[in-house]
């Protein structure tokens, strides 16, 4: 591919409860989520005798009815024998458990995805309304931010309503046999602890999940288990695994359309985030708190739920530059962090 934008092969995606081929043996389908992002892409890999699922969609009535269509009228009476989840987020792992259980399977997924599930599912190691109301009163979020932070419902047990309780683990390089086809695991950082994609060399095809999407940028946040975090670093480095893709593979994101380009993506990306970071050092030639600096980050103001993930990427680009000298951290008088320049 030469040309400088990307190439979308499928104009439109399928309806939710069908299935969109992308190659023989490779659907698409695509989930409804409760939330601003509607949506979420899912694939179905032909497995032998069975079917192999990537990733299973929010927990709703209507995305269970949209498997219960796609399993009745749409895998020819054949069993789906494996589910891999690329991450724990509850958009990718709210049905596993509904998928699974009845077949008798536990999910392939990277260990510490895995075990955050579990953390975040049962709200211990610093994912406790209180916890995530104190980190952002440290970073300049006003009381009715804090308020609403702690007294807002578990969204992620109710889009996971319940987990597995064992998994096979997949590893970073390792082959996964689906069908007559090898798929090896890359691992990514930053936007979760340890995120599996899927590259099939042979069919020229990579299942990118959320490391890799077409037209919005990977969420990367800082949260109280790890204040001092880098995801911001972890992922810039993370997406540079995708360079290695010929410009003909076809990325299979889980969010938008599939698309081919995925070094020139990854040098949008990587802009993108340069671009907010060199805006925070000219913005910090004093001293601000992450509250402050959202208006540079951000072209446009939040909701509650939103404006707590531009808070965790705002910590986040901030703790990247202070972990690299370009910026100094202080407390002031109330308690919060503030962030100059050196």
């Amino acid at each position: 591919m030469t040309s400088q934008t990307l190439e979308y092969p499928f104009a439109q995606a399928p309806h939710p409860g069908s299935l969109c081929q992308i190659v023989p043996g490779v659907f698409w389908l695509r989930m409804p989520l409760p939330f601003v992002l509607n949506h979420i892409n899912l694939w179905l890999l032909e497995d032998g005798a069975g079917w192999t699922v990537v990733d299973c969609g929010f927990a709703t009535e209507e995305a269970r009815e949209c498997w219960l269509n796609i399993i009745d009228k749409f895998l020819g009476g054949k069993p789906i024998t494996r589910v891999i989840v690329t991450h724990f987020h509850p958009d990718h792992i709210g049905l596993c458990h509904w998928l699974c259980e009845p077949q008798g399977l536990i999910p392939w997924m990277t260990k510490a995805e895995f075990l955050q599930a579990h953390v975040v599912h049962h709200r211990i190691g610093g994912t406790q309304g209180p916890k995530l109301a104190q980190l952002m009163q440290a970073h300049g979020l006003g009381l009715e931010g804090q308020g609403w932070i702690e007294r807002r419902e578990n969204i992620y047990e109710k889009g996971v309503p319940q987990l597995p309780s064992s998994h096979r683990v997949i590893r970073h390089g390792e082959r996964i046999r689906i069908g007559p086809h090898d798929w090896e695991v890359s691992v990514g950082f930053g936007h979760s602890p340890e995120h599996a994609s899927l590259v099939c060399e042979s069919l020229g095809l990579c299942i990118a999940g959320d490391m890799l999407l077409p037209r919005i940028s990977t969420n990367v946040s800082v949260w109280p288990s790890e204040p001092e975090a880098d995801p911001v670093g972890e992922f810039l480095a993370s997406l540079s695994q995708f360079n290695s893709l010929p410009d003909s593979t076809l990325v299979l994101p889980s969010h938008g359309l599939p698309f081919r380009g995925a070094a020139l993506r990854v040098k949008a990306l990587q802009e993108h985030h340069h671009v907010r970071l060199d805006r925070l050092r000219l913005f910090c030639q004093e001293p601000k708190t992450a509250a402050e600096v959202l208006p540079v980050l951000f072209e446009r103001k939040f909701d509650d739920h939103h404006l707590l993930f531009a808070m965790g990427e705002a910590i986040a680009h901030l703790n990247y530059l202070m972990l690299r000298s370009q910026l100094r951290r202080s407390r002031d008088v109330e308690g919060c962090f503030r962030f100059q320049s050196v």
